[in-house]
């Protein structure tokens, strides 16, 4: 991509402008709390901006027309997915854990299954979350490679410093500023680059012959075991990630915890559809274009310079904004489930640079899984993510919220091993024809099914030992 002056300078002034205003207005954050939840007073834009901010990276927008190049709309999935997440989180989620005053997933267990719950959930929860922040990473690396011409390297170490720019500094209050700021952004140079795209593709003579019906017209046209194990992978991770439930723990009550999450779902579900228009468009009009390169080559070369400058700051800044948003969750886990609850290191300031450290460091090490394996699939990271991440934490969790006391402590931590073993051995064999979360979440299910069971028995033989003791 060769860009002209007009659009590096309308790219880096938007930039500067969306990362500055998050930075400033977090300029009064000091404490390890008001950094990972922003005080406990985020409004639903706040939270909506926090949510959609992060989901939509490098899956919603280069990931989507990347997959759309080949298939068309069956690379819907991501976005629709997510949005129908942030609706079940909204409508059974939301209420029950802002009301419980907790800042992670883990804490949460932790009240239901014992201490040993936190540690293992922050580990298999970080796991998931890591592989999505590869997916923003690598489409991130590519783009600035292209459009400054740099090394993979450079192009990273570009990526973190922005990251760090994004989250560093003013956590959850910068990140929900500056990602409502980057929707709107994102929202309307999409928008129109879908409209023109559809535009053009309407006037081409051959469309119906170059885009039969299915697969291009067809959600289920990678498969619809393929579409359905999308969407089900995206359900369960997004309500075990902890970047989403850190927004709604950061609300100021329990209903604008729920608002949020239905504005955010409103926010992410249609983003993904310019996104396929172009990429539709780009299969005929450039069918040798590096696919992950859809996007931004639409808008460099059919958008106003000035525009196309802006659209490539908004794909830019939903790239890093995902990054930050999961490396934060990441970062304030560790934080808090191993720092503060198992170091028993109390320390505000300690607890608060352990939160950033933690972000550089998985920044770059996801930098690093991006520069080796950049001609991969950016949605493989995500599904892989969602799967790893709901697999071993998804039934348990929703029994402590919806069933507690139902599973003892030491069954739900062999549903959370267990689980998240075979979820990964799975993925590791490769020849299995099952999504791994399916594998995942059966053997969790099998490990809870038989510890209820087990528990309703013991307790049924206590009364019994004790009305025989008494005889005695």
């Amino acid at each position: 991509m060769e860009l002209t002056y007009v659009h590096l300078i309308t790219l880096v002034a938007t930039i500067i402008v969306v990362i500055g205003s998050g930075i400033y207005s977090a300029r009064t954050v000091k404490s390890a709390e008001g950094y990972s939840l922003g005080g406990r007073s985020s409004g639903v834009p706040l939270i909506a901006g926090s949510i959609a901010g992060t989901v939509i990276g490098g899956g919603a927008t280069v990931g989507t027309a990347q997959l759309a190049f080949s298939l068309g709309l069956s690379a819907w999935w991501f976005t629709l997915g997510s949005g129908i997440g942030f609706i079940i989180m909204g409508l059974f989620y939301a209420r029950p854990l802002r009301k419980s005053g907790l800042e992670t997933i883990p804490q949460y267990l932790v009240l239901n299954y014992g201490k040993l719950a936190g540690p293992l959930a922050s580990i298999i929860a970080s796991i998931g979350i890591f592989f999505s922040a590869v997916a923003s990473c690598l489409p991130g690396i590519q783009i600035v490679m292209a459009m400054f011409h740099v090394s993979p390297w450079l192009a990273a170490i570009i990526i973190l410093v922005l990251v760090l720019a994004y989250v560093f500094f003013g956590g959850m209050k910068g990140a929900g500023v500056s990602g409502f700021m980057k929707l709107i952004i994102i929202w309307v140079t999409l928008f129109i680059a879908g409209g023109t795209a559809l535009f053009a593709l309407r006037d081409l003579p051959s469309s119906a012959v170059v885009f039969p019906a299915y697969p291009w017209f067809s959600l289920f046209g990678n498969g619809v075991g393929n579409g359905l194990g999308n969407l089900f992978s995206l359900i369960v991770g997004i309500i075990c990630t902890q970047t989403y439930i850190q927004a709604v723990f950061s609300a100021a009550d329990s209903r604008t915890a729920a608002v949020g999450a239905f504005t955010a779902a409103l926010v992410t579900i249609p983003v993904g559809l310019p996104s396929i228009v172009v990429a539709m468009f780009m299969h005929v009009a450039h069918p040798d274009v590096l696919p992950i390169l859809v996007l931004p080559s639409y808008l460099v070369q059919y958008q106003p310079a000035w525009l196309g400058g802006i659209g490539l700051a908004g794909i830019l800044l939903s790239l890093i904004g995902s990054i930050s948003g999961l490396t934060f969750g990441i970062g304030t886990m560790v934080s808090k489930d191993f720092c503060y609850e198992l170091f028993k290191i109390k320390t505000n300031k300690t607890v608060l640079w352990v939160n950033r450290f933690t972000i550089l460091v998985a920044t770059f090490m996801a930098a690093v899984i991006a520069i080796l394996n950049l001609k991969s699939q950016v949605l493989f990271w995500n599904y892989m993510s969602m799967a790893l991440r709901g697999g071993g934490v998804f039934l348990p969790l929703s029994l402590a919220i919806f069933a507690p006391g139902k599973l003892t402590a030491k069954w739900a931590i062999a549903s959370m091993i267990l689980s998240t073993a075979a979820a990964i051995g799975s993925k590791l064999i490769g020849a299995l024809p099952i999504d791994p979360l399916f594998v995942g979440l059966t053997v969790s299910a099998g490990v809870i099914i038989i510890g209820i069971i087990y528990g309703a028995v013991e307790k049924n033989k206590a009364p019994l030992v004790e009305q025989d003791s008494h005889q005695h």
